[in-house]
């Protein structure tokens, strides 16, 4: 699945959401985003993209059992348009959500993570538009889990246009999770589910 307008969006961030909710309740498996201009979709997740998840938030909340990695939490990204995103997991305090609709603050998101999913629209959309949104919106840490090349990718210190740092290790290494995540991530389980 990829991009499904080419072009910048004349639609409202209003009609995107009205859009992205008679979508979610025609067919639940289509999961739109808004993001730098241009409507997207994200593939449906299959069994291994459920088990990283999984595995990662047992980790996120034994560093802190205040902490949650919520799955799927719409996020209003981008300062310049306002864009949503749907990150595979947003890592936050208990509670950060709450009283929040379908596409919440950033504010209080200590990571977000996306996990590929091998479509065509991989590339551009966790690799190049996610990092820009989520470094724009100051959310301190995106770690992306590329099952395609096999690697983990932690950005930090976002610069309010890109992240600073990007440290790529290969799926067997540890990595640390710069602060206010702070622990170390072993991605040895991370060989078990690519196929």
């Amino acid at each position: 699945m990829g991009v499904t307008e080419e072009r910048p969006s004349i639609l409202s961030q209003e009609q995107f959401e009205e859009l992205a909710h008679l979508g979610n309740r025609v067919d639940e498996s289509l999961r739109l985003e808004f993001i730098n201009g241009k409507i997207g979709e994200k593939a449906v997740p299959d069994g291994d993209h459920g088990r990283i998840i999984e595995w990662l938030t047992r980790l996120c909340i034994q560093a802190d059992v205040g902490w949650w990695l919520y799955a799927d939490q719409g996020l209003r990204v981008e300062s310049y348009r306002k864009g949503n995103a749907r990150p595979d997991g947003s890592l936050a305090p208990t509670d950060t959500f709450v009283g929040q609709g379908e596409w919440a603050s950033t504010d209080g998101v200590l990571m977000v993570v996306e996990v590929t999913s091998g479509d065509s629209d991989t590339t551009n959309r966790d690799r190049v538009e996610k990092p820009r949104a989520y470094a724009e919106t100051g959310i301190p840490v995106y770690l992306l889990i590329d099952r395609e090349t096999c690697e983990v990718k932690v950005h930090s210190l976002p610069d309010g246009v890109r992240y600073e740092s990007v440290l790529t290790v290969p799926f067997g290494k540890t990595v640390p999770l710069p602060d206010p995540v702070g622990f170390d991530l072993d991605t040895e389980p991370l060989k078990s589910w690519v196929h």
